[in-house]
C-alpha cells in the first residue's frame, strides 16, 4: 500500500543545467557529485526510476546564486541537503519548471533553459510597464493603457489571419537586451482560436512594452494551412505604432541570419506578403513629457 500511495505523491527535483552552475555547487561539502557527466547520468536514472513507478515529477531549474540568496534570506545553512530540498520545493511554484514526460535530458535541458528565458522576459517586461507611471497630459497609467492596446492589436491580428496554425513572434529592442515573445495559435474556419494563455500573456506584455516605450521592434506572423503555401507577413514598431512591412522587407528578414547577418536560402512554398489591414487603432498611446 505504501508503493500505491507513492504513486499519488508528486515530486519536484532541481536540475543544474550547465557545468558553471555545477562547479558553484561543488563548493558545498554536502554536495556529493564531483563530475558533471556522472551527475547528469544519475539525474536521468532518478527520473526514469520515478517514471517506472508511475510517479509524476517536475524538473525545476536550480540556480546556485538564487539558492545562496534564498538561504541568506531564510537563515538556512546552504551546506545542507534539507536546505536544497526546501529551495527546490519553492521552485515548483515560483521558478522555471517543466513536467518530466520521459524525454532525454538532451531535450529537457534546452527546454528548461528556454522556459527560464521566457519567465525572465515576462518579469522584466511587466516590471518595465509598472514603472512607467502616469501620462503627464491625461493622467492615464501608461503601462496599463499600453497593455490594453496590445491586447486589442493581438486580437485584431488573430481575427484577420486565415484559418490554420499560426506562429507569431514579437521582438522589442530594450536595454539591456532584446525582448522576444512567441505565440502559437490554431484557428478554425469558423473563427474559433485556440492558444496557450501563458504564451498570449507573455506576447501581449512584450508588445505592450514596445508600444509604451516607443522602442524599435516588430511582429511577424506565419500561417500554415494544408495544401497551400505558408503565408508570412509582419509589422515594424515605430514610435509606439505598428507599421506594415512590405513583402520584400519580410523576405529580407526571413532570409538573413539574425546572428551573422549572412544571407540564407529562402524556404520553398512560402508566400511573403503585405499584412492585412488591422483597421483604426481605437486606443492611441498616452505620451510622457
Amino acid at each position: 500500500m505504501r508503493r500505491v500511495l507513492r504513486r499519488e505523491v508528486a515530486g519536484t527535483v532541481g536540475l543544474l543545467t550547465d557545468e558553471h552552475d555545477f562547479r558553484a555547487m561543488r563548493h558545498y561539502r554536502t554536495f556529493a557529485f564531483t563530475d558533471f557527466a556522472d551527475y547528469l547520468k544519475a539525474f536521468e536514472d532518478l527520473l526514469g526510476g520515478r517514471a517506472s513507478q508511475g510517479a509524476h515529477t517536475t524538473v525545476a531549474l536550480f540556480d546556485p546564486q538564487e539558492y545562496a540568496d534564498f538561504c541568506t534570506d531564510t537563515g538556512l545553512d546552504p551546506d545542507n541537503a534539507s536546505s536544497r530540498a526546501r529551495f527546490t520545493a519553492q521552485l515548483a511554484t515560483t521558478g522555471p519548471a517543466l513536467p518530466y514526460d520521459g524525454q532525454p535530458l538532451a531535450d529537457l535541458i534546452p527546454a528548461l533553459v528556454e522556459e527560464a528565458v521566457r519567465q525572465a522576459t515576462w518579469e522584466y517586461a511587466t516590471t518595465l510597464l509598472a514603472r512607467l507611471g502616469a501620462c503627464a497630459s491625461c493622467g492615464e497609467d501608461i503601462g496599463r493603457t499600453a497593455f490594453t492596446r496590445a491586447s486589442a492589436l493581438l486580437a485584431r491580428i488573430l481575427d484577420t489571419a486565415r484559418p490554420g496554425k499560426l506562429h507569431l513572434v514579437c521582438s522589442v529592442s530594450a536595454a539591456p537586451e532584446t525582448l522576444v515573445a512567441v505565440l502559437h495559435a490554431d484557428t478554425d474556419p469558423h473563427g474559433a482560436c485556440q492558444l496557450d494563455e501563458a504564451e498570449a500573456l507573455e506576447f501581449t506584455t512584450v508588445l505592450a512594452a514596445g508600444l509604451a516605450t516607443r522602442s524599435p521592434g516588430g511582429m511577424v506572423i506565419r500561417s500554415s494551412a494544408p495544401g497551400v503555401p505558408d503565408r508570412v507577413y509582419g509589422w515594424r514598431l515605430r514610435q509606439g505604432d505598428p507599421e506594415p512591412l512590405t513583402a520584400g522587407e519580410v523576405f529580407d528578414a526571413y532570409c538573413t541570419d539574425a546572428e551573422t547577418g549572412d544571407l540564407v536560402s529562402p524556404e520553398p512554398e512560402v508566400d511573403f506578403r503585405v499584412p492585412p489591414d488591422l483597421g483604426p487603432d481605437a486606443t492611441p498611446p498616452p505620451r510622457r513629457h
